[in-house]
Formats: structure tokens, sequence, C-alpha cells
């Protein structure tokens, strides 16, 4: 299946109970550090919309943080999961349940960041909704918010094949991710857990110059890609990228606003 809308019956309930044993929360803490935080600190962000919110690990952050956040996803299944693991940390999330396509028709307000993270923007499968997205993501942005979104590093996949270590975002014990078919227009994962059960996701395989293109070309006059939280990478490293785009034009090495 190529196809945005077969994500919906991808992450059926059993597969999302099963997600935090795939992102261990603990070990995706250590692995990322406070980067997104400073990032958005440094940009003076205060109102954040999570659209990829997935079971809550960047919602839950964040709002330990001290930031105001809204959080979001297409899988009712996934929001549930993010409520009750934020119930047990003593959040209660402001959760909405939106297709990214038509984002501000459920979304009323506007943002100083969108985070849009964990390879969520690779469900896009044509230019049309990945363009359709970005838009929506630029419209519910205050005029110096930025849009924060990460991807695999699928360059490194469809050129020399699949070899990720998983080192900074799977970080589950005795779980499985993997690539099981991978061409210019599909990447289909294969997840395997403990008790020998397995999941698929299929994914767009983006590429790097690619997406920041597309960034470009919807309005964000500003693209930085990082990799893996560092601002210098070969190549051919990386397991994620990470790109910072603003909408307000900033000059290369600009200093953040501070809150």
């Amino acid at each position: 299946m190529r196809d945005t809308d077969h994500y919906t019956e991808q992450y059926t309930w059993s597969f999302v109970d099963k997600w935090d044993e795939l992102i261990d929360w603990d070990g995706r803490a250590n692995s990322e550090g406070s980067f997104f935080i400073d990032v958005l600190r440094d940009r003076g962000a205060k109102r954040i919309l999570d659209v990829a919110t997935g079971t809550g690990f960047h919602s839950c952050r964040l709002l330990e943080a001290g930031f105001e956040v809204v959080s979001a996803d297409g899988s009712p299944e996934m929001l549930a999961k993010a409520f009750e693991n934020a119930r047990k940390r003593g959040h209660l999330l402001r959760t909405v349940q939106a297709d990214w396509r038509w984002l501000n028709r459920d979304i009323h307000e506007q943002f100083d960041a969108v985070i849009c993270l964990g390879n969520s923007f690779t469900h896009l499968f044509s230019e049309h909704d990945r363009r359709k997205t970005l838009a929506e993501f630029y419209a519910t942005l205050e005029h110096d918010g930025c849009l924060i979104l990460d991807q695999r590093n699928y360059d490194g996949i469809l050129d020399r094949g699949f070899s990720s270590e998983h080192k900074y975002y799977y970080c589950g014990e005795n779980v499985s991710a993997e690539p099981e078919h991978v061409d210019d227009g599909l990447a289909r994962f294969r997840y395997q857990f403990p008790d020998q059960s397995v999941y698929h996701l299929n994914m767009f395989p983006l590429r790097k110059d690619y997406t920041r293109r597309l960034m470009r070309e919807v309005g964000f006059q500003h693209v930085e890609t990082l990799a893996d939280f560092q601002e210098t990478y070969r190549t051919d490293d990386p397991d994620f990228y990470i790109h910072i785009a603003d909408k307000e034009y900033r000059e290369e090495g600009e200093e953040g606003k501070t809150q």
C-alpha cells in the first residue's frame, strides 16, 4: 500500500499498546538530552503544537520543561495512549485528533512552534499531501514561529542499504525495527517484539534535500538541517535528520530570542 490514509489501519490498538517498548522513554530521553527544549527556548517559543504526538513522549517532556502544549495525532488509539501516559506522570494533555492535510480545520489557534517528530512526516505518500501538510503547519505558526521536523536518513538506506543500529530513536531492548522492502516510493518496516508479535508500517523514503526544498517552497525563510542532534555530521553517518524551518528570515548562526 502506497497511500497516505493507510496509516489508520496500521496503528492498531495492539501495536500502539506495544509502542513504548519500541520507543523506550528513558533511552530516548538520554539520547536526545535537552536538544529540542534548547532549540525552542533559543527561539523564545512558549506555545507548542505537537502534531505527531504518538504515545506522548515529547508532549510530556515539553510540559515538564514549562511549555504550553497542544497534542495532535491522526490516530485516536495513539491519542488515548498518550493521554494515559501523561496522566500517569501527573499531566493533563490537551489532545486533538487531526489530519495534517486539514490541520487548521481542527486547530483554531496559532503557535510559536510546530513539532513533527518520530519520522512521522514520511507517512505522506504524495507530493500534494506533503505540500498541503507543510502549508497547514506554516499557517498555524505565528509570524516568527518555527517548524521542527525529523526523518530517517533515507538517503543512506536507498543508496547504501540499511545499517542503522537505532542508536537514537529506537531504544527498546530486544525489539527489532528493520526495513522489509525499500524502493524509491516505499519503505516498509517490520517491527518484531520479544513476544514474537510482528507489525508493519509503510512509509515514503524522503530524501533530505527534497524535504528541505519543499519547506522553502511553501514559504519557510530559513531551513537548518542537523543530524542525530549534532550540528555537524558526515553525510553517510546519521540515523536521522532534524530540519528546523523558520517562518521569519534568520541570518546563518543568528542567536535566537530569549524568553
